[in-house]
């Protein structure tokens, strides 16, 4: 435990952020999640690339917030619309 008042403050400081940054990692979890299934499964463009435009909106965000690196952002948006891609190719 912190002696010092300063070191006190900023354990209570990192605890904050920390519930914080945990609150948006789950959020990126599972708009990763939900995409990716809809993906996979859902058939309807216009759904599927409103959920992928939400998904991009929501990692930016994140990223902006620097909760994650701008590159791991662009490779988790890119992969997504990697996986977009190829599922209208086969369809097609």
């Amino acid at each position: 435990m912190a002696n010092h008042k300063s070191a006190v403050k900023r354990a209570r400081q990192n605890k904050k952020r920390y519930m914080r940054n945990k609150a948006y990692r789950t959020r990126l979890k599972n708009v990763l999640k939900k995409t990716r299934m809809m993906i996979e499964t859902e058939t309807d463009k216009a759904a599927l690339e409103a959920q992928l435009k939400n998904a991009e909106r929501t990692i930016r965000k994140i990223c902006s917030k620097g909760i994650i690196h701008e590159n791991k952002a662009s490779r988790l948006v890119s992969r997504l619309y990697k996986r977009y891609y190829k599922k209208v190719a086969q369809v097609s």
